[in-house]
């Protein structure tokens, strides 16, 4: 009689939802894990401890969010995931969690994208999480001045252009010239709030 070798998978590494070395290494850390999870329209951000019965969620924060703190443009963009983030802190604050670690998932490691940038925002927020100076996004990017610069260059030369890139921005009543102030007036009202 023969017997198989073949141990089946967990069903989520099977479906490559979960890398289970990398998160047993963030659960070894002890800290509550930064989970930043995005879409094309938009980023979750969360402080998870870790918990035998399951993991607990300590604070919870999206970008949809933004709009009670006058960010009224599309919420897919890199100042939308440093606002997001920075949101995600100031409540961390409030519950006094001070540090925590990234845990990005499966998402691939770019430098200045926005899940670095969700990470510059919690920095920014008060969090403490170890990181590399390197891999975080340029004050530039973060205030939405390459969306600026570029949309002015387009409205110059392509008007029609500009109208279809920026489609969603007019939609919300937002010129993507005006980013960077209206990224700066968030940023204020989430700080204070």
């Amino acid at each position: 009689m023969r017997y198989s070798t073949y141990v089946v998978k967990h069903r989520r590494r099977r479906e490559a939802r979960t890398d289970y070395r990398a998160r047993l290494k963030l659960l070894k850390s002890g800290k509550p894990r930064l989970v930043i999870r995005r879409s094309n329209s938009g980023l979750l951000c969360q402080l998870v401890e870790h918990d035998t019965r399951g993991d607990k969620v300590l604070v919870f924060a999206h970008s949809r969010e933004l709009k009670g703190y006058g960010w009224t443009g599309p919420t897919g963009n890199l100042p939308a995931a440093y606002l997001t983030a920075m949101l995600c802190a100031v409540k961390a604050r409030k519950k006094h969690i001070k540090a925590g670690i990234l845990d990005a998932g499966l998402a691939r490691s770019t430098t200045g994208s926005r899940i670095y940038g969700a990470l510059r925002g919690a920095l920014d927020g008060g969090l403490e999480i170890p990181h590399s100076k390197d891999i975080l996004p340029s004050d530039d990017r973060i205030k939405g001045e390459h969306i600026a610069k570029y949309a002015e260059k387009l409205k110059k030369e392509h008007h029609k252009e500009y109208e279809k890139r920026f489609s969603q921005y007019l939609k919300f009543g937002v010129f993507p010239e005006a980013i960077p102030e209206k990224l700066e007036m968030a940023k204020q009202k989430i700080l204070a709030g």
